[in-house]
């Protein structure tokens, strides 16, 4: 890099806008001694400033620190070069941005569920509307992550749709063996009958019969 030329060239541009040292040191908010010291090649402008006096001048910093300038054609393909460098950066940053919110949605959406399984009794219709909750919270997450996994939309919505089949299967298997083994009531029921010291549970798979209700002799089966 020779500072002598970037030094002339940078003379040269000041003096094609009139300018003089002065009026340019005010401009940039510098002294008139830093405006001398870069065009003598004796120093070089910082890149915030390097960046600013490409744009003052209308020519590329690669110019500047070629200390010339270029035919049009190829300001032109650095042009596109840079604009398109600028949209891929800026494309990265996105898809970082877009993992990042999608994992911290299913990490989330995991704990809602896990906590709302633990926390909340069988018989409880919060336990139910925290999971699903959750469960949406999840699906979003996971198509979020999709999207900056999986090129083709086709492949996400059967990621998601295979997400979705998983999520509701995982809780009608947990339903079922919570009533078959633990003797306990469904959560994902969409339907509550109440009779003499019992309580009817439906499910989309299966119905539930609580007996003996408040009782010792308390339990629940299966109807077949």
């Amino acid at each position: 890099m020779d500072q002598i030329k970037i030094g002339l060239f940078l003379k040269k541009l000041r003096k094609e806008k009139n300018l003089t040292q002065e009026t340019l040191a005010e401009k940039f908010n510098i002294s008139n001694r830093t405006i001398s010291r870069w065009e003598t090649g004796s120093n070089m402008p910082d890149i915030s400033l390097l960046i600013e006096l490409s744009e003052f001048y209308g020519v590329s910093i690669l110019e500047i620190i070629n200390g010339e300038k270029n035919g049009e054609e190829r300001n032109q393909e650095l042009k596109d070069t840079t604009i398109k460098m600028a949209e891929y950066s800026k494309n990265e940053v996105k898809i970082e941005k877009r993992k990042v919110i999608s994992s911290l949605m299913i990490i989330f959406s995991v704990f809602q569920i896990i906590t709302a399984l633990a926390i909340f009794p069988n018989d409880s219709s919060w336990g139910s509307i925290y999971s699903i909750i959750g469960g949406t919270i999840l699906i979003a997450g996971i198509y979020f992550m999709t999207k900056s996994i999986l090129v083709k939309r086709s492949s996400r919505i059967l990621c998601v749709g295979g997400c979705i089949v998983f999520l509701f299967g995982v809780f009608t298997v947990s339903d079922y063996i919570a009533v078959a083994q633990f003797n306990q009531a469904p959560r994902f029921c969409y339907l509550k009958s109440y009779g003499d010291n019992e309580v009817e549970y439906t499910t989309i798979f299966f119905t539930a019969i609580r007996k003996n209700n408040g009782t010792k002799n308390e339990y629940v089966e299966i109807l077949k």
